[in-house]
């Protein structure tokens, strides 16, 4: 696909993300809470909690949020009892799809899940099936007048940043998870804001998508998972087309 359908992807991604800022701010908490219980409460010596409060930070979640969700996390108000589940499937047109959750009731959660997938066009698959396709990586969005490769390069190559492209206004930086909090320091510093800082999981293949119809089923399969209460984040190998995505916004 080509570079143009990339930046399509990112930018659909990013508005579709933007549209749910509440449901942000609710996984952002459950993060911030089940570092905080993990690790404790001071982000200086739990690099986790560290970089929940960066993604928090990008998402500009409330610091009233925030300062909840840590005393949560620190049993102040109450217990906190999530448990951590990654499922892997299949979506529509070949596609490969990791889910990550944070559930306190581990038989609801996988009940959801399948559930969604058998009526999108997906299947569950089993563990180890399709996350060796996916990388972990620390992944940052800058926008704007910021979104200068060069500029972006000289403040995070030393931190740890692997790979720098910008385009059409929109920056990402890639790196090794354990670089995050260097870079986002590094960041902070400067003065740049993220639109997006957090870890996830970046497909090392991509299965491209033409057609309208597929490229709906995908994006139905990704938006029904995200709507799941418990579900924390959704990455799937999709690259949709740009002119199809044009025709899907168009369609709103």
């Amino acid at each position: 696909m080509s570079g143009h359908s990339k930046w399509a992807n990112i930018k659909h991604k990013k508005e579709a993300t933007d549209k749910k800022k509440g449901q942000a701010f609710s996984r952002l908490a459950k993060e911030i809470m089940v570092a905080t219980k993990q690790g404790g409460k001071d982000p200086a010596s739990n690099i986790k909690l560290r970089m929940a409060l960066a993604s928090a930070k990008a998402s500009n979640m409330p610091r009233e949020n925030i300062e909840r969700a840590i005393k949560k996390g620190a049993g102040e108000l109450g217990d906190v009892a999530y448990e951590e589940i990654t499922y892997e499937g299949y979506g529509p047109a070949g596609t490969a799809f990791v889910v990550e959750c944070l559930t306190e009731n581990r038989n609801r959660t996988i009940g959801d899940v399948r559930m969604t997938f058998d009526r999108n066009g997906g299947n569950l698959a089993a563990s180890g099936a399709v996350s060796w396709m996916f990388q972990r990586k620390a992944h940052f969005i800058v926008e704007g007048e910021n979104a200068d490769e060069d500029k972006l390069m000289e403040l995070t190559l030393e931190a740890g940043a692997e790979d720098i492209t910008a385009e059409d206004g929109i920056a990402e930086i890639w790196a090794a998870p354990e670089a995050f909090a260097d870079i986002a320091k590094a960041l902070e510093d400067a003065g740049i804001e993220c639109s997006e800082a957090k870890l996830t999981r970046k497909p090392e293949n991509t299965v491209g998508i033409n057609e309208l119809g597929k490229a709906q089923q995908v994006l139905r399969l990704v938006e029904r998972l995200e709507e799941l209460d418990d579900v924390q984040a959704v990455y799937s190998n999709e690259n949709i087309a740009s002119e199809v995505l044009d025709e899907i916004d168009a369609q709103g």
